[in-house]
């Protein structure tokens, strides 16, 4: 029984091994045509290696020519600036000559058109001739100024010149004084509305914090001539205004009414507040910065103040400082400073807080 599953085993074994050579033959197969194949690349790679190799040497060659026609032309092209050189330094001197017999001719004035048609196909001891005989008639004329045509013809050109300039200039003038005339009206028309505007928001704002007063804006005018501006006749400048003035009653009555001269430091600064708030209310600013504005305020008009800022919180930030209790009932945000080893410190405070502090400083004060 041994001896019978040995022998199976050993079938096995060499059937494998027959297999495997089978194997290794296929691959030897394949290997060997991978060889073929690679040398066969390897003799076109040479080839291609040797026909680059002649190409780069007719390129080397190629480029060895056209340096040596390069070297020509540069020796050529200094050949040529050499001689440019001397061709211009003769030009410049035959340029001088020219310079000179045009001053010449220039000196003996006006010549006739057919002048040098005539004179052109004489021989030069001829013209000699007729130089001197025209030269011993021309000293009969010493006392006369030979250019006095050709100074006639240039003032005659410079006048022309002159007056069609002078057309020019004065058109531009009168455009210049019409738009200046255009803008001056706008200007005026632009003060005058926003004028009004801000008188008509001034008056508004004034009677909410001042219920029972009354206040306007007057614009002050002055003469035009004491300006010395001049504008065209009939023309608004906005030189003539000279300012705003301000008229006010916090009692209401007309025959009160009084100018900032003459108003308390508590009323100045609720007149000033007014007319800042009718500012925003015309040209709104996006945020204000206001340091104890009511400071010189009483109760009441501390009061009309923080409902005016609530209402225009709308349409811009306020940031305001104080140490009274009103203006806290209508802000947003609170914030406290607080100074300690000789440094500001800033903290985020709740109104109650806020509040605190300012009875506090208000009962110490």
């Amino acid at each position: 029984m041994a001896s019978a599953t040995f022998l199976a085993l050993q079938e096995i074994s060499v059937e494998d091994r027959k297999r495997k050579l089978e194997n290794s033959n296929n691959e030897l197969d394949t290997i060997n045509k991978r060889i073929g194949e690679l040398n066969g690349k390897m003799k076109g790679t040479e080839k291609d290696y040797e026909k680059h190799a002649k190409e780069l040497r007719s390129a080397q060659m190629e480029v060895e020519k056209w340096k040596g026609i390069e070297r020509q032309c540069q020796e050529r092209l200094n050949e040529d600036s050499k001689e440019l050189e001397k061709m211009t330094s003769k030009q410049s001197i035959l340029l001088k000559k020219k310079e000179e017999c045009t001053n010449k001719i220039r000196e003996l004035g006006s010549l006739p058109t057919d002048a040098f048609d005539k004179y052109q196909k004489m021989a030069s001891k001829q013209l000699f001739k007729q130089l001197d005989k025209a030269n011993q008639e021309l000293k009969k004329y010493s006392h006369v100024n030979k250019k006095a045509l050709d100074q006639f013809v240039n003032f005659s050109e410079q006048k022309d010149k002159l007056m069609k300039r002078k057309e020019e200039l004065d058109r531009g003038a009168a455009s210049i004084t019409e738009l200046m005339t255009a803008l001056e009206q706008r200007k005026f028309e632009a003060i005058q509305l926003t004028f009004k505007q801000v008188s008509k928001y001034f008056g508004e704002v004034f009677k909410k914090l001042v219920p029972q007063g009354h206040a306007t804006l007057v614009i002050k005018k002055g003469d035009v001539e004491e300006t010395g501006i001049q504008a065209p006749q009939g023309t608004p400048t906005v030189e003539q205004f000279t300012g705003v003035g301000i008229k006010v009653s916090f009692t209401g009555k007309s025959a009160e009414m009084r100018e900032m001269q003459q108003l308390s430091g508590g009323q100045k600064s609720l007149v000033a507040l007014a007319l800042i708030f009718a500012i925003q209310k015309c040209d709104p600013a996006p945020f204000y910065l206001f340091d104890e504005i009511d400071q010189a305020l009483d109760a009441q008009h501390r009061k009309a103040v923080a409902d005016m800022i609530h209402e225009l919180a709308g349409n811009a930030q306020f940031i305001t400082t104080t140490f009274r209790p009103e203006l806290l009932e209508k802000a947003d945000k609170f914030y406290g400073v607080k100074f300690r080893n000789k440094v500001s410190h800033i903290d985020c405070v709740s109104q109650a807080e806020a509040r605190d502090f300012v009875e506090d400083d208000t009962a110490h004060g």
